[in-house]
């Protein structure tokens, strides 16, 4: 199995085990129950960290191979606590013909962090993503809900600055 790999330590609270427990049971023994689990589990928790696959596992009669498994096919789910600020930044064709993967070289680069990934002091998640429709503003990356266009890499520092 691949190491995750969060520097930011889990910190469940016994309400949210107890919250979780509650939906395994709801779901144990019935056919289909891993996705329901994992998307409860994920809205509990805010992401998937080894611990929760791991009581999702035992909780379910799985293996935590097969958990983790659906955990990490699935782009809806998180193996990492997203950061107080998601930025999106938009590797599309216009965007990415446009210098969009220099615009994410230099975001990575500011904020010590590879992309897919939360810096560690959870302040920032770096999201590489596909078109977020606004090509005539490429390349273009979203922080939060602001869209940022006409990205070029000598402005990162600066739009980062404001967050």
């Amino acid at each position: 199995m691949a190491k995750q790999t969060t520097t930011i330590p889990f910190k469940g609270t016994p309400e949210q085990e107890a919250e979780l427990q509650a939906v395994i049971a709801k779901w144990k023994g019935k056919e289909g129950s891993t996705m329901p689990v994992l998307q409860a589990a994920q809205n509990i928790y805010g992401y998937l960290p080894i611990e929760v696959q791991t009581m999702v596992a035992e909780g379910l009669g799985r293996s935590l191979e097969e958990i983790y498994g659906v955990s990490t096919f699935y782009s809806m789910f998180n193996l990492e606590p997203t950061g107080e600020h998601l930025i999106r930044v938009c590797l599309g064709t216009a965007c990415y013909v446009k210098g969009a993967q220099k615009v994410l070289d230099e975001l990575a680069r500011v904020l010590d962090v590879e992309p897919g990934h939360t810096t560690p002091d959870g302040k920032f998640t770096l999201e590489p993503t596909r078109c977020l429709g606004c090509c005539g503003l490429a390349p273009v990356i979203m922080i939060d809900d602001d869209v940022h266009g006409r990205m070029t890499p000598n402005i990162v520092r600066d739009i980062i600055a404001k967050y």
